[in-house]
């Protein structure tokens, strides 16, 4: 039996995991906690049996304000999953757990340290680039590297068409063959 329906661009838990972070984020907003204020869904992994959904996100309270986070979340996980469950046509609303965003972090982390080192101001050629620089390349003008015009292409003799072309012998004036009275 062939299927009629029409093939997906991607993977049946990205889809999931799209919507439930477009369904989180949306319940979040009407939630009014401080906590969770300045909080960003940032992705969702979906187990492929819907047991368990891992929540990322990120506040702008940075990993200090982690635990006050964590413990809003943590109350509000009863009204978090029954919007999943209304708004998303799954089988099984899975368990919500949340966690800080390990690569959002790691970004902050990376961005300290390269503030710390500052601006690079010289940096170190390797001889074996300096030997191939070492002789000057001369340029040939700008004028000689554009490309010529080309000529426009001589159109092809047209070929008569068949039945279409009167022959020598069919002339306008002459009569057809076939009336002679």
């Amino acid at each position: 039996m062939v299927s009629r329906r029409k093939p997906r661009q991607y993977p049946r838990t990205a889809r999931l995991n799209q919507l439930l972070r477009e369904i989180l984020a949306d319940e979040l907003e009407q939630i009014d906690d401080d906590r969770l204020e300045f909080l960003s869904i940032v992705s969702i992994d979906v187990d492929s049996d819907l047991h368990r959904a891992v929540v990322y996100f990120d506040s702008l309270q940075g990993s200090e304000g982690d635990d006050v986070v964590l413990e809003a979340l943590d109350e509000h996980r009863k009204r978090l999953r029954q919007a999943v469950g209304r708004q998303a046509r799954i089988k099984r609303v899975p368990e919500l757990v949340f966690r800080p965003d390990p690569a959002v972090r790691e970004g902050s982390h990376i961005e300290e340290i390269l503030a710390e080192l500052g601006p690079i101001t010289e940096v170190e050629v390797p001889d074996v680039y300096r030997e191939r620089d070492a002789e000057p390349v001369v340029d040939a003008p700008l004028s000689s590297m554009r490309p010529s015009p080309v000529p426009p292409a001589a159109e092809p003799p047209s070929a008569p068409r068949p039945g279409l072309d009167p022959s020598p012998d069919d002339s306008p004036d002459d009569e057809p063959a076939g009336d002679a009275s």
